[in-house]
């Protein structure tokens, strides 16, 4: 098969390399610099630092090549959400996409299949999401991943794309589902990050949270995440899988996990700008929990633990603050 990866972080440029010894893979970059840095170097020394290329990945500056090298085989966009819209825009309205991007639009509000519909139409479109860091899935070490359509035809490509070797690829036809629990995930991974931060601060401190509330913290977490994407049109169901439970476990754990770094780095007195400029890479629920929020209102959802992730982004409470808010809110049925 061919496939045609277009972007080359961390994220494109792993699974691009992953599958380039079975199928023919161009990695599209749009910076002409890094894509003669890659070349000359066999590596992608900014966003995947020491990792050897495969010989046999071709690594393309040119959108125009490489787009007509996929003409009948499959299309894989590997770019940050806020670029999603941006290069759709630019690819053929008949061509089927599938994308690697987990987050709400900033400004919209919208999940990455309402994007393409704005832009394309109707055009088979679809997300591959799942608990996987880049590097992981680079080294071919295992990872489970759902590629999510409501076109068949397209499920079945990115299966037959992407399972094999290290990767295991389930299927889905609730794009709905899957898209929101790789977006909200990413919000609820900066709550545990910052739970997990103040806890490191002032480890003797009998007052900061410790296990009980960061277990407490995901399971709800996860409550909330359900609530919105079944309003949104999602399956229950969907949530207890790979792009619901799975993603958030991993990004909420996980010590490469960008978003649980962000918070970390809140709860050690960084002001947002301070952790991002540490940070070096997009960390989506950044951007994503004001339009999380936004979308929650819409639909009649409470969702208390992601309005206090938006809140101490926007420095409207402070780590702690947002704690002791949470802690104080009335008692409820769990269900």
């Amino acid at each position: 098969m061919r496939i045609a990866v277009l972007g080359a972080g961390a994220w494109g440029t792993a699974l691009a390399a992953a599958v380039a010894d079975r199928h023919e893979v161009v990695l599209w970059a749009r910076d002409p610099a890094q894509v003669d840095a890659m070349r000359r170097d066999s590596s992608n020394q900014r966003y995947l630092s020491g990792l050897a290329l495969p010989a046999q990945l071709r690594i393309e500056a040119d959108l125009d090549a490489a787009v007509v090298h996929v003409r009948d085989g499959l299309l894989v966009l590997a770019t940050p959400m806020a670029a999603l819209r941006g290069l759709l825009s630019r690819l053929p309205r008949d061509m089927p996409a599938l994308w690697l991007c987990k987050g709400f639009e900033a400004g919209s509000g919208a999940l990455g299949h309402e994007v393409a519909q704005q832009v394309r139409g109707a055009a088979p479109c679809g997300v591959l999401s799942g608990p996987s860091f880049a590097i992981e899935v680079a080294r071919a070490q295992p990872t489970a991943l759902v590629a999510a359509s409501q076109d068949e035809g397209l499920r079945a490509a990115a299966v037959e794309a992407f399972h094999g070797g290290g990767l295991r690829v389930y299927s889905s036809d609730d794009l709905v589902g899957v898209e929101v629990g790789g977006a909200v995930k990413n919000v609820l991974a900066i709550a545990v990050g910052i739970l997990d931060g103040l806890a490191a601060a002032a480890p003797t401190d009998a007052t900061v949270p410790g296990l009980n509330a960061h277990a407490a913290l995901i399971t709800r977490g996860l409550a909330e995440m359900t609530r919105l994407g079944v309003a949104l049109g999602a399956r229950a169901e969907t949530f207890m899988g790979l792009s619901g439970l799975g993603d958030l476990v991993l990004t909420a754990t996980g010590d490469m996990s960008r978003n649980r770094r962000v918070g970390l780095l809140l709860a050690a007195g960084n002001s947002l700008p301070q952790a991002l400029a540490a940070l070096g890479h997009v960390a989506e629920g950044v951007y994503s929990a004001d339009m999380v929020c936004a979308r929650a209102r819409v639909a009649g959802v409470q969702m208390p633990i992601a309005g206090a992730v938006a809140d101490v982004l926007t420095g409207r409470l402070g780590p702690s603050q947002a704690v002791r808010q949470l802690m104080a809110r009335e008692a409820r049925a769990e269900s």
